[in-house]
C-alpha cells in the first residue's frame, strides 16, 4: 500500500470508529463492541467498501494500542489498593476468579479445541472488562456506594491475577517442549514480574524522579518511550509484551507523576486502543463467527451463571442483600479488552483460528448485554433471592442517601474493609 493510501485508510479507520461510537452512545452502548463492528463492516470479509484489504498493515499501530491499553491498566492499579482492601477483598476477589476462571477452563476443555486453547479461554471467560465496568459505574451514579467499592476491589484482584496469568500463559502459548522448557520460560516471566514488582514497591519514587518534569510534552515522550521499550524488552526475553507494558505502568503509577501521566496518556490510550479494537474487527469473518455460534451461546450462558453465582457469594462476604448482589454480579458481567488481547496473542501463537471468531462474537454479545442487564438489576435481584436466598441476609436492604453513600449503619462495617481501594477513571 502506498503512503497516500495508507494515510487514507488510517484516517478512515479512526473516523469510522469515532462515528460508530458516537452513534452507540446515543443508545447507551459501550464503545468497544462498536469499534469492533466498524472494523468488521469496513474490513475485507464483508461486502461493500473495504478500507483495508490486509489487516496486518495495521499490525504495528494496533500493537501500540495494546501496549498503551495495558500501560494504562498498570497506572490504575496500586499495590496499596490490594493491601488496604484486607482479607475480605482477597476472599471476595479470589472467589470471583476461582469460579469464573474455573468455569472457563472447564468449558475450554469440554470444547475439545486443545489444551493451550483451553487455558486461553479460561482467561477470556474468567476476567471482566475494566473499561466497561468503570463506565457502567460512572453512568449509573453509584461509584461511591459500598457495592461499587466491592466491584472495584474485584477489578484490583483481577489486575493482579492478570499479570500472573500472562506470565503463566507465555510458555503455554510458545508450546514449550517438555516440563523443563516450560518451567524455564515461566521462571523467566515470573522473575521479570518479581523484579518489576519490587521496583514498583520500593523503587517507584526513584523512577518517578527520573521521569518527572514540568513540561507535559517531555513527560509524554518519556513515558511512551518507557512503555514501548519495556514491552520490547519483555518480548525479547520471551515474555508477553503485555506484561512489560503493564508493569512499567504499575511502576510509574506508584510515583509522584502517576496522576499526571494517567491524565496525559488517557487520550493516547483512547485513540490507539480504538485502532486496536478496529483492527481486530478487520480480522473477523462473519461466516467464521456463525460457525461457532453454539460455543458462543453456551459460553455466554456459562458466564451469566458464573457471574451471578460468584457475585452473590462475594456479596455475602460483605453482608449485601439481593439488590446489591445483583448489581455486583451484572456490573462485572461484560467482557472486553482483555479477551481481545488474549485472542490476538492466540492468533500470533498459531492456536486454533476458531478462537478469534469465538472471542469476537462472545465479546460483542457480553459487552452489549452487560450494561443493559445492569439497568434491569432489580429484576435479577428477585431471581437471586429465590435461588440464593439462604446465602443472602434476610434483612431488607438499606438505601443510600442522595450523595450515593450508604447509610451510616451500613457504612460502619464497610469503610475499614474497603479503605485503600481507589476508584478508576
Amino acid at each position: 500500500m502506498h503512503l497516500a493510501e495508507t494515510l487514507m485508510a488510517l484516517g478512515g479507520a479512526f473516523l469510522a470508529a469515532g462515528l460508530a461510537a458516537r452513534l452507540g452512545r446515543r443508545v447507551g452502548l459501550p464503545t468497544i463492541p462498536l469499534f469492533m463492528l466498524a472494523g468488521l463492516l469496513l474490513g475485507p470479509n464483508t461486502p461493500g467498501l473495504a478500507l483495508v484489504e490486509d489487516p496486518t498493515e495495521f499490525a504495528l499501530l494496533s500493537s501500540l494500542g495494546l501496549i498503551l491499553l495495558l500501560f494504562y491498566l498498570g497506572l490504575e492499579f496500586h499495590l496499596d489498593d490490594l493491601i488496604g482492601g484486607g482479607r475480605k477483598l482477597l476472599a471476595a476477589g479470589g472467589l470471583y476468579l476461582f469460579i469464573n476462571v474455573g468455569l472457563g477452563l472447564g468449558f475450554g476443555f469440554l470444547l475439545g479445541w486443545g489444551s493451550r486453547e483451553a487455558f486461553v479461554l479460561a482467561g477470556v471467560i474468567g476476567i471482566s472488562s475494566s473499561a466497561i465496568v468503570t463506565k457502567v459505574l460512572v453512568e449509573t451514579g453509584r461509584l461511591g456506594r459500598p457495592e461499587s467499592k466491592l466491584i472495584l476491589g474485584i477489578i484490583v484482584v483481577e489486575d493482579v491475577f492478570l499479570a500472573l496469568y500472562l506470565a503463566l500463559l507465555q510458555p503455554v502459548l510458545s508450546d514449550a517442549s517438555g516440563f523443563a522448557e516450560a518451567a524455564q520460560k515461566f521462571g523467566i516471566a515470573f522473575g521479570f514480574l518479581v523484579v518489576l514488582t519490587a521496583i514498583a514497591r520500593w523503587g517507584a519514587g526513584l523512577v518517578g524522579r527520573l521521569v518527572e518534569t514540568r513540561d507535559d510534552e517531555l513527560l509524554i515522550v518519556t513515558f511512551v518511550g518507557l512503555a514501548v521499550l519495556s514491552a520490547g524488552v519483555a518480548e525479547k526475553l520471551g515474555v508477553s509484551d503485555a506484561i512489560g507494558a503493564f508493569m512499567i505502568g504499575l511502576i510509574l503509577g506508584s510515583g509522584k507523576a502517576g496522576v499526571r501521566i494517567q491524565k496525559l496518556v488517557h487520550p493516547l490510550r483512547d485513540a490507539f486502543a480504538a485502532l486496536f479494537f478496529f483492527t481486530f474487527g478487520l480480522t473477523i469473518d462473519p461466516g467464521d463467527v456463525m460457525s461457532v455460534w453454539l460455543p458462543i451461546t453456551l459460553a455466554v450462558l456459562v458466564t451469566v451463571v458464573g457471574n451471578l453465582t460468584a457475585g452473590t457469594l462475594s456479596s455475602r462476604i460483605y453482608g449485601f442483600g439481593p439488590e446489591k448482589a445483583s448489581f455486583v454480579s451484572l456490573t462485572v458481567l461484560a467482557r472486553g479488552e482483555f479477551a481481545l488481547i488474549l485472542a490476538s496473542m492466540a492468533a500470533v501463537a498459531g492456536l486454533d483460528p476458531r478462537i478469534s471468531a469465538f472471542v469476537a462474537g462472545y465479546v460483542l454479545i457480553l459487552a452489549i448485554l452487560g450494561p443493559l442487564a445492569v439497568s434491569r438489576a432489580e429484576l435479577f435481584a428477585v431471581g437471586l433471592e429465590k435461588v440464593f436466598g439462604r446465602f443472602l441476609p434476610e434483612r431488607p436492604e438499606l438505601t443510600g442517601n442522595e450523595d450515593g453513600d450508604a447509610p451510616p449503619a451500613e457504612k460502619k462495617g464497610q469503610n475499614q474493609a474497603f479503605e485503600g481501594i481507589s476508584t478508576k477513571s
